[in-house]
């Protein structure tokens, strides 16, 4: 999918590995760059960053609330017109704490805006993508969601569901014969403050701009899934491969993988 010339959509545009990419969307000659964030302090300051690059608007809109979605949709489109590729780069983690320690709305916050809202999202785009026949979704998913990690269980949770619920469209979209296209992204821990503390002794923290490169041709080349760093993509292999007691030990003992949320901070306010 090319961005020259499209409207893009970025959920959790207005920071992070989000803003990047809107950046490198502009850069691409995207018509128009389309920021939804919560942070309308972030977005005011997108905007002026990115104005000299190319066209940017911007519009507050709270994932976890479908209404929310709904009319910051219908605003979209009747002001810069139907969304050509959209790129869900919303989440959060809330801490390292055990299962057993999270608090409900803990866990009812993480799973609405890390699992439920792409969904809620993408079902109010994909239909106008399907008349259209023409679009483009990203849904930034995680390594944790590939490989169960402690202290992050509902965090590893959402990312699981967000990777079941792309791939299985993206199917369903092939089977439709439709040209628009779904890419899943599975990232390792990226350094943008959200995962401060992490430890990783085997694979490095992910630099920001890099990775929202990789995400950006991955789109462009139309990548049903990506996993970034490419190693993280043999990981289904060895779960498959060895017995459960040797992946935990190789893993999580010897390569240290089960222990780098044990010194998490997260992004400080």
């Amino acid at each position: 999918m090319k961005f020259n010339d499209a409207n893009v959509v970025i959920t959790g545009g207005a920071s992070g590995i989000g803003r990047l990419m809107g950046r490198m969307a502009l850069e691409r000659g995207a018509r128009k760059l389309i920021i939804w964030d919560i942070n309308e302090k972030n977005i005011e300051l997108v905007k002026s960053e990115l104005a000299a690059i190319g066209s940017v608007c911007g519009y507050r809109v709270d994932v976890s609330d479908k209404a929310s979605i709904k009319e910051v949709y219908s605003t979209t489109v009747k002001e810069c017109g139907p969304v050509d590729i959209l790129i869900q780069c919303a989440g959060i983690v809330t801490s390292n704490a055990t299962f057993d320690k999270l608090t409900t709305p803990d866990i009812e916050r993480t799973m609405a805006i890390n699992a439920v809202a792409p969904m809620n999202v993408a079902h109010m785009v994909l239909p106008d993508m399907i008349a259209r026949d023409h679009g483009h979704i990203c849904n930034i998913a995680s390594a944790a969601g590939m490989l169960s990690m402690p202290k992050m269980s509902v965090y590893a949770a959402s990312k699981w569901s967000v990777i079941g619920w792309s791939d299985s469209v993206r199917i369903e979209l092939h089977d439709m014969k439709s040209k628009v296209r779904f890419t899943t992204v599975a990232p390792y821990f990226i350094n943008t403050g959200m995962f401060d503390g992490v430890s990783s002794p085997i694979f490095p923290i992910l630099d920001p701009e890099n990775t929202a490169r990789k995400i950006i041709r991955a789109i462009e080349r139309n990548k049903d899934f990506r996993g970034i760093p490419f190693g993280f993509h043999f990981i289904r292999f060895w779960q498959a491969v060895l017995p459960v007691c040797l992946f935990d030990f190789v893993f999580g003992t010897i390569f240290g993988i089960y222990h780098t949320m044990d010194h998490f901070t997260g992004r400080r306010k």
